[in-house]
């Protein structure tokens, strides 16, 4: 079990061991469920315990990233190793359009920024003029 904890509008999850692929999408399944009932603007996933990430841990990182993004929520991947990311390279499996940093502070950090553009950004238009709520 990967523990998911809340930090104000964020949740912060941190994979501590290599987890079977079962583990890894119940903890798909817990941290989708966290961040529609915490309604949370942000999600770190901590993979720094990490030596080893295969092409299905990497796809089950990136759709949960691709799930909490629909759900409204900004995502970092933080504490890859090199290895990993070598790994990743030569597997040819990217994590598209997940953000990362090299730490767990780093992370938190992106996920401010990102969350404060976003209230930042104009509202868009319809063709009437009137705004279109995208939140």
């Amino acid at each position: 079990m990967v523990p998911v904890l809340q930090l104000g509008d964020f949740l912060l999850a941190s994979i501590q061991t290599q987890i079977t692929d079962e583990a890894a999408l119940t903890f798909q399944s817990d941290i989708l469920r966290k961040v529609n009932v915490s309604h949370a603007q942000g999600i770190v996933i901590d993979i720094t315990a990490l030596d080893v990430v295969d092409s299905y841990m990497a796809r089950i990182l990136n759709e949960t990233a691709d799930m909490a993004t629909l759900l409204g929520a900004n995502v970092v991947l933080t504490g890859m190793q090199p290895g990993v990311a070598l790994t990743l390279v030569e597997m040819g499996r990217e994590l598209i359009g997940v953000d990362t940093a090299m730490s767990l502070e780093q992370g938190v950090e992106k996920l401010r920024e990102k969350v404060a553009d976003k209230h930042e950004q104009p509202a868009a238009q319809g063709d009437d003029g009137r705004e279109i709520g995208l939140d």
